[in-house]
């Protein structure tokens, strides 16, 4: 009961509701990068609007003060012809004509007048129209006086072209100071959008990938238990709930490698005290220790005890994989590579004659640094396996040599060659392959994958290579390794 409680509690917790979403988040990140962008928008389409409507207003203005300073310099010679028309002839009609030239005058140049910047010339031409407003006058003294205020006022009116020509040029300025004003606001603008929706854009693909990279890195402790702390993380409810769950299945799997290292060392120690017995009561019904057998029943005790010594050896193996998987500490020592093959192919002597296997091995010393038992460990599972697969009265060959860096170690023989599929799970703890074991005792499937380990550990690595010889070939690659070197040895204090 208290069991099924711990496990429910550490199971992982329902989706924080008050955490925003994934979703809500990337369409947040969108509009707010988006937002600078349309802000820019309404503001270049509100300055080229603007732009274009004080282009319009120059343009127009322009045109206008240029037509009515045109118009009046037109009047001014058609004021001053029709006067002197009238003088010599004395036509009502002229004198009407005049009249109606001079107020048309008169009302152009108020409207200019509105435009120009107060030019000292405005004053004489009102002072000469009011002159005008006499002829013909009382006398001819007085009319010869208004005719030659006719020539002043064209030469009044021509000043107010030139000051209206300096207006329109002056409006055409001011209009290009501003739409360079308006263009270099717009690359401000510009660069702050810009700037504005990279910060966005930055922010929130830091907030969805930051928590998604925690993640993956969580992922991969999966594979090196025990973890010492939970992993939090803040971002997306969506990621926060899988980091839960990765949590509560990192725990749990701790757990199960704890429960798996507890029952293979107590299950090893507890099979070898009965083993003990039963190998130590074969070896004496085999002596004659009680009796003599009959040749049948000595036939049955040498089985038990055969069956007995290679069940031991699936316990030691199983006693080596949990030693390997507790302790990563290196022991490094100078030793003769080939004395030690030549050590351990000596305890499968019998099995090598059993099957009428040849030995090819070598015979000149190779010393090298690294951690003599684990090594040991390595080329013993090796011998061990191709003796039991390989094929009887075959050949077994052990090759050394080295270069610079590295150690090389290859153990083959003549035998089933190994499927594709299976040399990508040849290294997996408790994987058997479709070959089997020759005798009464199938193998555990945890041999190689110890061999595996125990050269990881030192930094090296363990390989099925093709060979043009022979049918199976593993090799085995070490590092030159240093006095007191090791790597962190793993918590056990779980188990």
């Amino acid at each position: 009961m208290g069991a099924s409680k711990q496990a429910a509690s550490s199971r992982p917790k329902r989706r924080d509701s008050r955490r925003m979403s994934l979703l809500y988040l990337v369409l947040l990140g969108f509009a707010l990068a988006m937002l600078p962008i349309l802000v820019m928008i309404y503001q270049a389409a509100h300055d080229v609007s603007r732009l274009a409507q004080l282009g319009e207003h120059s343009a127009r203005a322009g045109v206008d003060d240029t037509r009515r300073a045109q118009s009046l310099g037109m009047l001014s010679s058609e004021l001053d012809r029709v006067a002197r028309q009238y003088v010599v002839i004395n036509n009502q009609s002229l004198l009407n004509s005049y009249r109606e030239r001079l107020r048309r005058f008169s009302a152009l140049f108020e409207q200019q007048a509105k435009r120009l910047d107060g030019p000292n010339v405005e004053q004489e031409i009102r002072d000469s129209i009011a002159k005008l407003r006499k002829f013909p006058g009382e006398n001819a003294e007085e009319q010869r006086e208004l005719l030659a205020e006719l020539p002043v006022l064209g030469n009044d009116v021509r000043t107010i072209e030139v000051v209206t020509n300096d207006l329109v040029d002056t409006q055409l300025q001011a209009m290009r100071n501003e739409a360079r004003d308006i263009y270099a606001t717009l690359w401000i603008e510009l660069g702050v959008t810009l700037l504005l929706t990279l910060a966005a854009i930055i922010f929130f693909t830091w907030r969805i990938t930051h928590p998604i990279r925690q993640l993956e890195q969580q992922i991969r402790t999966l594979e090196e238990p025990p973890r010492d702390t939970e992993v939090v993380i803040n971002g997306p409810a969506e990621l926060v709930s899988l980091n839960q769950g990765l949590n509560w299945l990192g725990k749990r799997l701790d757990d199960l490698e704890a429960q798996k290292r507890s029952f293979l060392r107590h299950m090893s120690h507890e099979l070898k005290t009965p083993l003990a017995a039963i190998r130590e009561g074969t070896g004496l019904l085999a002596d004659g220790m009680v009796g003599a057998l009959g040749k049948r029943q000595r036939e049955i005790v040498l089985l038990i005890d055969d069956s007995s010594a290679e069940l031991q050896i699936l316990i030691e193996q199983l006693l080596d994989y949990n030693q390997t998987q507790r302790n990563r500490t290196l022991t490094v020592s100078r030793f003769d590579v080939v004395t030690l093959i030549h050590e351990i192919v000596a305890k499968h002597r019998l099995a090598l004659e059993s099957k009428g296997q040849l030995l090819e091995i070598p015979r000149r010393p190779v010393y090298w640094q690294a951690d003599r038992v684990r090594t040991t460990r390595v080329i013993d599972n090796l011998v061990s396996n191709v003796i039991a697969y390989g094929n009887d009265h075959g050949t077994l060959w052990v090759r050394v040599w080295t270069d610079e860096e590295w150690l090389y170690v290859e153990i083959a023989n003549t035998g089933n060659p190994i499927s594709a599929e299976e040399k990508t799970r040849l290294f997996e703890p408790f994987f058997q392959g479709s070959s089997r074991r020759k005798g009464p005792l199938k193998g555990s499937g945890i041999g190689l994958s110890v061999a595996s380990e125990s050269a990881l550990i030192q930094g090296g690595r363990l390989q099925l290579v093709d060979d043009a010889q022979e049918d199976v070939c593993f090799r085995l690659m070490l590092p030159q390794a240093q006095e007191g070197e090791h790597t962190p040895p793993v918590d056990t204090d779980n188990e």
